[in-house]
């Protein structure tokens, strides 16, 4: 019996009621109804039923009853989904069929027969009877149904859902089918003692961990769902914690970003990630101004392969771009890349062109080939140890290919070159560091250049600084990660360091929109928002994994990395920036350089790293960038002395 209740329900889930056996029902139901009125009426009236009468009245009453309900689709809708609103089709379909009545009523029947008042009260009781089958029909099949699945998942997990909005009553109705979990109510920070209910589940209020503990042990809760990645930021150091004190699951809703290229989730609801609790409330942007930017362009994007650049091509394609140049010198990543958008975005048209901003030439090619309008430049070196131990590498790539680059945008006309930086170039403590800041350098000089009219052209410059990316090719996240999968340890560098993180996404959404506000040679940096330490870090993604900081997985300092600092700047303060209208962005004040005199300079820096003159190379950084200090990198601090 259970097992076959069960097959019911499986099958109910996965399958619909044929639309016309709905209209089957409906109409056996409305003829019945009609049936029985017409019997009554004429019980109370004491006149003598006739059968060709009645049979007059029944084919009257099915005719009307089919053409109603095809009429306003009363059979159409999934009657366990079925909504109050819902009902104005019923009415409007019981109202056609007694209009029909109502005309054939004083058409076939006289006066004799049955008086006026008593056509009226059949008229109304058949109407009424009608309109009442049909209503407790549907709410009887909806009783049934989630009967059946309260009896069916009472061995599911039982959950509660943060929150009392629209999303989360939302929420909960798209996890009433789920075999997995079951919800048992809401719950919200706070006191009242109203006791009221949402979507007929009680609402749960707390405010201390007390509260939480009585809660799950009176109505057996084993996890709490979360709508809004908002809100799980907002009860990170209080319920979240209080989860983790009482082995509670915490558990969120995917956004419509984490849906596949059709639409669909791998998963409804998964365990937070420490990915949600390091993100911010997104930034509000015209999306269609910058969809206007960036409408009908040619637009290249160096580094496409790369964490920022593949997710800028991502952005640039919904956009209405007239082609997209995705320029890289990764073989694979790039053939990855290629790959996604050949599967996704089949009607764009982009062109995957392997090459590096060393090779001069290879750079010009491209802006020979495709004259692109805009020129987003990801291309860079940004692990800053690795780039410690290889400044000629760094300068080449960050310097002398920025410059190529920024040197190709002008010569072959380009609107606008929108470079990715880094708060790392900030009072520089690495190569990497510093690197980035000649970059910004020389793109700035040479657009105050262009702008003033020592030279032709009239390509736009614009900067974006923005902190760690979460997610990115190898950066902290994904190697804690690892580390906690095969057991730990896990490895800090130092137990005071901190660092800024931001979501792939919206360092994106934030070179777009300077890309759009941008007049030319402005750094824009953007408001950061509070800093996060490492160790706690690597503390809360141990605990969301289910593991106990310092017993199940240990965590190790292993001191300063080359060119490490505790912490990084992005000039975020009044003093150092200038306000621009959105709130979350702002223009750095930073020192003015002369194009003319940074020629020769910055041949030098290509004549040395290509000859990999390492200390020249560093000692012509710290004459350019006086305020790069090294730090944890004893052979070039001897520099500084």
């Amino acid at each position: 019996m259970e097992k076959t209740l069960k097959g019911i329900i499986q099958y109910a889930r996965k399958n619909y009621f044929s639309y016309w056996i709905i209209l089957g029902i409906d109409t056996a139901i409305s003829v019945l109804c009609s049936l029985v009125a017409y019997a009554v009426i004429h019980y109370m009236a004491h006149v003598p039923m006739s059968d060709w009468l009645l049979c007059q009245f029944i084919c009257v009453s099915l005719v009307a009853s089919i053409a109603g309900a095809l009429l306003f689709h009363t059979y159409r809708n999934t009657i366990r989904f079925s909504q109050a609103r819902e009902l104005w089709r019923i009415m409007c379909a019981v109202l056609f069929k007694v209009g029909c009545l109502l005309v054939i009523s004083f058409w076939i029947i006289s006066e004799s027969q049955l008086q006026y008042n008593y056509k009226t009260a059949y008229l109304l009781f058949d109407g009424l009877m009608t309109l009442a089958a049909l209503t407790t029909f549907r709410v009887s099949l909806i009783i049934v149904y989630d009967l059946l699945l309260d009896w069916m998942n009472k061995k599911n997990t039982r959950i509660l859902i943060y929150g009392i909005d629209e999303k989360s009553v939302a929420l909960k109705l798209r996890l009433r089918d789920s075999a997995h979990y079951k919800v048992v109510g809401f719950c919200i920070y706070g006191r009242n003692n109203s006791r009221r209910r949402l979507t007929d589940l009680p609402i749960y209020y707390f405010e201390k961990e007390e509260d939480i503990d009585c809660i799950m042990r009176k109505r057996g809760i084993r996890g709490i769902l979360f709508a809004r990645y908002e809100d799980t930021r907002l009860e990170e150091n209080r319920l979240l914690e209080y989860c983790k004190s009482n082995a509670l699951k915490t558990l969120i809703a995917p956004t419509i970003s984490e849906a596949d290229a059709d639409g669909n989730f791998h998963q409804w609801i998964r365990p937070i990630k420490i990915e949600d609790l390091l993100g911010r409330a997104e930034i509000n942007i015209n999306l269609r101004q910058v969809a206007e930017e960036f409408r009908d362009k040619v637009v290249l994007v160096t580094g496409a392969a790369g964490s920022i650049g593949s997710e800028l091509c991502r952005q640039l394609v919904q956009m209405g771009i007239q082609k997209l140049i995705m320029f890289d010198s990764a073989e694979t990543p790039l053939h990855n890349v290629r790959l996604e958008f050949e599967k996704n975005y089949p009607t764009i048209n982009f062109v995957p062109v392997i090459g590096d901003v060393r090779v001069k030439e290879r750079v010009r090619m491209a802006f020979e080939l495709y004259h692109p309008q805009v020129v987003f430049h990801a291309a860079a070196y940004k692990h800053v140890p690795l780039m410690e131990e290889n400044p000629c590498e760094a300068v080449l790539v960050n310097v002398t290919g920025s410059r190529q680059v920024a040197d190709m945008a002008v010569e072959y006309g380009a609107e606008k070159m929108i470079m990715v930086s880094t708060d790392k170039a900030v009072n520089p403590t690495n190569v990497m560091g510093c690197s980035k800041r000649l970059a910004e350098i020389y793109v700035q000089s040479l657009g105050c250049a262009i702008r003033e009219g020592k030279l032709k052209g009239h390509t736009k410059f614009i900067t974006t600084r923005f902190g760690n990316v979460l997610g990115s090719n190898g950066s902290v996240i994904p190697r804690f990660k690892e580390q906690i999968e095969n057991g730990g340890p896990v490895t800090v560098t130092h137990p005071d360091i901190i660092r800024f993180f931001m979501t792939i996404p919206e360092a994106c959404r934030l070179v777009m929109e300077a890309a759009t506000m941008g007049e030319g040679n402005e750094i824009f940096v953007f408001e950061m928002g509070k800093a996060v330490k490492i160790v706690d870090l690597a503390t809360r993604m141990i605990e969301l994994a289910g593991y106990r900081p310092g017993e199940d997985i240990k965590i190790e300092f292993t001191g300063l990395r080359p060119g490490e600092k505790l912490y990084e700047e992005v000039l975020g303060d009044k003093e150092n920036t200038i306000p621009t209208k959105n709130e979350k962005i702002m223009i750095a004040k930073v020192r003015r350089y002369e194009y003319s005199e940074l020629l020769d300079t910055y041949a030098e820096f290509e004549r040395l790293s290509r000859s990999v003159k390492i200390m020249d190379t560093v000692q012509l950084m710290k004459k350019v960038v006086p305020e790069f200090k090294s730090k944890n990198s004893p052979k070039f601090e001897v520099l500084d002395k």
